[in-house]
């Protein structure tokens, strides 16, 4: 338990039998439970996972996405009576000792989501691969206007936390299971109304080689947040439209007419 809230740290995790157990070893130990998603691998994830005493796994028989691995992970979260929901990959990318900057905001009400923030980080340049460093650039600045969340950098990190109170207002069946999950997501927030905020976090790379192929994945995030934007925008239309109708009319006053 952090601070009065009970936590749960979900783990997406495809083929990540080698890294995954310096993940777990490195989280603090005032979290609650470990809910380890086994998103169809085909290694000895599920093996490794289970050894340690913490862990709640969950398996896919079929890979269904990073995405959708989180969605697991968060219903299950939820069972397990979770106050807040933090997602940490098993790449051992994501310094587990940060995670209570994470929380802090949900803990003390000012946000229902906090994500992490790499791009502000003055190593960002020398440790961040240049191609995914210009492209988290440009996802986040598209991000930025389709939520509408402006104030937000560095829209792909995936280290977050998420408050049960946010997580059950969520239509965790309509987000998108692949890697255009984040930019859903947050834009599945912006019609929720929650307040979301970043945190600073270290960028952390290794000698791992990414699965992201990125002639797979700009299209379907271009659509995402095509459709994100759309919905944005028709959602301001009709809010105009409802503030315009309950406005009082205004007559004139007798004096008024001569």
């Amino acid at each position: 338990m952090y601070r009065g809230l009970r936590v749960a740290v979900v783990i997406p995790a495809h083929n990540e039998a080698r890294l995954l157990p310096v993940t777990l070893a490195g989280l603090p130990s005032w979290v609650d439970r470990v809910v380890v998603v086994d998103d169809g691998s085909t290694d000895a994830t599920a093996e490794v996972a289970v050894r340690d005493a913490r862990v709640d796994l969950q398996r896919h028989a079929l890979n269904r996405g990073v995405g959708g691995a989180i969605v697991t992970g968060y219903r299950r979260a939820l069972a397990l009576g979770a106050d807040c929901a933090v997602v940490v990959g098993a790449d051992a990318q994501m310094d587990p000792s940060e995670m209570s900057r994470l929380i802090d905001p949900v803990v003390e009400g000012v946000a229902d989501y906090v994500k992490g923030d790499r791009l502000g980080h003055p190593a960002v340049r020398r440790v961040m691969p240049w191609v995914r460093l210009v492209g988290n650039h440009a996802l986040s600045w598209l991000t930025k206007f389709s939520s509408g969340y402006g104030h937000l950098r560095d829209s792909q990190c995936g280290y977050t936390a998420l408050s049960a109170r946010a997580l059950h207002r969520l239509p965790l069946d309509d987000l998108y299971p692949r890697y255009g999950f984040p930019n859903d997501l947050l834009a599945k927030l912006a019609e929720i109304d929650a307040r979301v905020v970043d945190r600073p976090v270290t960028p952390i790379y290794g000698d791992e080689r990414s699965g992201i192929r990125p002639w797979r994945v700009v299209l379907p995030i271009a659509w995402l947040l095509c459709r994100s934007g759309w919905r944005r925008a028709w959602r301001q239309r009709q809010g105009a439209r409802t503030a315009a109708l309950a406005a009082p009319e205004i007559l004139p006053s007798p004096g008024d007419a001569g």
